[in-house]
């Protein structure tokens, strides 16, 4: 199989890599009502910590100054 030739290439390594971050006790209470309010909404419990990866993903990703910078 060595002649075959696919579009997607080997894949990246995608290990979680822990990131421990310390906030406030005011942004603390935002993600859990945050968490709360998505587990309402779509009736599954999901904790703050599992919400947080893909808040920061969003963030970065509609960061226009960001990609730009990051391009240059």
């Amino acid at each position: 199989m060595s002649e075959v030739s696919l579009k997607i290439g080997p894949l990246p390594d995608r290990t979680p890599q822990k990131l421990a971050v310390l906030v406030d006790p005011a942004l603390a209470t935002e993600l859990e009502d945050y968490a709360r309010i998505h587990s309402e909404i779509h009736g599954v419990e999901v904790p703050a910590s599992a919400l947080v990866p893909l808040m920061l993903e969003t963030f970065l990703a509609s960061d226009t100054g960001f990609r730009k910078a990051k391009k240059s």
